[in-house]
């Protein structure tokens, strides 16, 4: 029987492994794109995604206090090369996670408590999942994960606080937004993670 650990660590790798699908099809002169997120290119945007799945899959080892492992390199010819390999880093971190009491250290989230592995993967999840539709939309890409990957990430993000901290520099998430009327999973993603749904590249 698969436990929560289980479900939230194939969700991660499903959200993964369709961003890296997303990334495929960035092409140099695509690097300075504007993107969803405030004040971020596309090349920013990967230089963060990339930085991020190396930052945890350290964590996953034990390792997330070590600052070198979330250092963000800017994005260069190779970005598209260098996130499909961070990607499989941290998808083959997580599988190797044997309790989902594991402790992980995440510098960029909490300085000080660490996070048990079922709780810092449904961090990564739900970012990967809003950070593949911001590279869908800086592309002028559709963005149609499995049903059931929406469905998977919906209540975590529901469960986000929406506190003041969300106003503070460098917050992984902007206020919560009014989702749009009749609003499917996606939409309700989004807006409780203050982005717009209506979001696109001018």
């Amino acid at each position: 029987m698969l436990t929560n650990l289980d479900r939230m660590r194939d969700a991660d790798a499903q959200a993964v492994r369709y961003s890296v699908e997303l990334v495929n099809k960035v092409k140099p002169g695509d690097l300075g794109r504007p993107t969803p997120c405030a004040d971020w290119t596309l090349a920013d945007l990967l230089a963060h995604m990339t930085a991020q799945h190396r930052g945890f899959a350290a964590a996953a080892a034990g390792e997330g206090e070590n600052e070198e492992a979330w250092r963000v390199v800017p994005a260069g010819a190779d970005a598209v090369e260098s996130y499909a390999a961070a990607s499989e880093r941290v998808v083959r971190a997580f599988a190797a996670v044997d309790s989902a009491e594991r402790k992980f250290t995440l510098p960029e989230i909490a300085s000080g408590p660490t996070f048990p592995a079922g709780t810092a993967i449904a961090f990564h999840f739900i970012d990967y999942v809003v950070h593949g539709w911001d590279v869908a939309r800086a592309l002028g890409l559709p963005y149609a994960p499995d049903p059931g990957l929406l469905e998977a990430a919906l209540p975590v993000a529901l469960a986000v606080p929406d506190g003041d901290e969300r106003l503070a520099p460098g917050a992984a998430f902007r206020p919560g937004l009014v989702p749009p009327g009749d609003p499917d999973p996606l939409d309700r993603i989004l807006s409780a993670l203050g982005r717009s749904p209506n979001w696109r590249a001018e």
